[in-house]
């Protein structure tokens, strides 16, 4: 299975094979900067799984280790990559072509969710980010 997707101009285009090895709904103060919106999904790939189509994004290092990736013409964040976990390569979900093959299977970061943010009431969830925080 693949799945295509890339930023708002076109210019950065990615592919993915395989199955996600997570799918979040991320409430991170970190993540509604970097998108302008309440949340983000994510979808989580292999790093083997995933390869760039078109050209690269850009990358902004927002602390020692965590890298967003995005369009440098529009602006787009299309990933997100972390030092500490580098078999991974995460992809906003919202960017992929076919967005609701990947829902997201679990609410992370809730405790910095903005107060008048519905949470889904589906979803399990979680106070910290469930690939690094076995514990939340």
């Amino acid at each position: 299975m693949s799945a295509e997707g890339g930023c708002l101009c076109g210019a950065v285009r990615y592919r993915v094979t395989g199955e996600p090895v997570a799918a979040t709904l991320c409430h991170c103060g970190d993540c509604r900067r970097a998108s302008g919106g309440t949340n983000v999904a994510w979808a989580v790939f292999d790093a083997a799984d995933f390869e760039w189509l078109a050209a690269e994004p850009a990358d902004h290092i927002s602390s020692p280790g965590i890298h967003w990736r995005y369009c440098p013409d529009c602006g787009s964040t299309v990933g997100y990559q972390r030092s500490e976990r580098p078999n991974h390569m995460d992809v906003t979900t919202g960017t992929l072509d076919d967005p609701g093959r990947f829902p997201p299977d679990v609410e992370i970061w809730v405790g910095e969710r903005i107060a008048w943010e519905p949470l889904h009431p589906d979803l399990p969830k979680r106070e910290r980010s469930s690939l690094n925080d076995p514990a939340g």
